[in-house]
């Protein structure tokens, strides 16, 4: 394998804030919702919601990637520009305040972290997502592998070019700028962390009497198709064509299109959501991702959820859920789990 050219270390600590906010749009819920098939009714109807105590709609637990996904741009595009390929490995979100319909997100951005494992380098990026209040609504940890050289076609990048949509870069593969870049700056007062998400009084289904450790949540299998993986790819931002170009996902070593990891983190923080029967009840999920969900062109792929409760606390009526995702047999999520706040 052929290093990095440039020591991506020296840009940990690289901050901005996005200029613009992010307009949290009733339809951009529904739209998300129907991507990771998310069918709770808080995201689809302002009655369902207001009955859980929401004021709008309600977005899915992952819906803030959308966000980041834009955010994010240039921090990838300039920064750490000097990687043929990412590939997502860790996903952690923070819920401190649901995210509703008409709440307008500012975004600060910042690479926290960058490990080098086994001569690749693991680049933490994370999104502390604020709303018109000022308060923190949720903060979102990414981790991704940057890789070089060998492990992709060195073809990759033209092909990427040739297929990918308009208004989309294709980051070069040029020396990282480091910390020189201070346009938009963080403010040194950060903002406030939201205690919504975790005073509340959470309206689930699920009682914290009705449960026990290892008790079991109802099994789910989400089929996915070609379609699924295009219309996430155009709800999401996250035009990456290995996700649906046969070719490029051959270049890029994999055996067939593959799912968005971040769509089957959707797909598992809705089956956990939707046993709890409040989404705002969910206040962390995280998620290793350990394989991939392949979806050929003649066959939809699947994926089936399990969980369990792992822990409880009865002072605080929390739990732990662990998650188990599998995909033709492969366990998909390494490690899963979800804390929840209960009735």
């Amino acid at each position: 394998m052929v290093e990095a050219t440039f020591d991506v270390a020296d840009s940990v600590g690289h901050r901005y804030r996005v200029v613009d906010y992010y307009d949290v749009g009733r339809e951009k819920i529904r739209e998300y919702a129907r991507a990771v098939q998310d069918f709770h009714p808080a995201h689809w109807s302002e009655d369902a919601a207001g009955e859980l105590g929401y004021a709008g709609l309600v977005a899915p637990t992952t819906f803030i990637s959308t966000a980041a996904m834009l955010a994010n741009r240039r921090l990838f595009e300039t920064v750490i520009s000097g990687y043929d390929v990412f590939v997502q490995t860790d996903q952690v979100f923070e819920a401190y305040k649901p995210v509703v319909t008409g709440d307008r997100l500012i975004s600060d951005v910042e690479l926290t972290s960058v490990r080098r494992i086994a001569g690749k380098d693991l680049l933490t990026v994370t999104n502390t997502f604020a709303d018109q209040t000022g308060e923190v609504v949720q903060i979102m940890h990414t981790t991704v592998v940057g890789i070089t050289g060998e492990e992709v076609d060195a073809g990759i990048g033209a092909a990427i070019e040739r297929v990918i949509m308009h208004g989309v870069n294709v980051p070069a593969r040029t020396a990282s700028s480091g910390r020189q870049s201070v346009a938009n700056p963080v403010p040194e007062t950060s903002p406030r962390l939201s205690t919504i998400s975790r005073t509340r009084i959470p309206r689930t289904t699920i009682r914290f009497e009705d449960v026990a450790v290892g008790s079991e949540l109802p099994a789910r299998i989400v089929s996915l198709t070609r379609g699924d993986l295009v219309n996430y790819a155009g709800v999401s931002g996250d035009a990456n064509p290995i996700h649906w170009h046969d070719g490029v996902a051959a270049l890029a070593g994999l055996p067939d299109v593959i799912a968005h990891g971040m769509l089957t983190m959707g797909l598992g923080a809705g089956f956990v959501t939707a046993w709890l029967g409040d989404p705002g009840a969910l206040t962390r999920y995280g998620v290793r991702l350990s394989n991939y969900t392949v979806v050929e062109a003649a066959a939809a792929g699947s994926v089936e959820f399990t969980g369990r409760v792992k822990s409880l606390d009865p002072e605080t009526r929390t739990a732990v859920v662990v998650i188990v995702a599998k995909s033709a047999g492969r366990k998909i999520f390494g490690l899963a789990t979800a804390e929840v706040r209960l009735a």
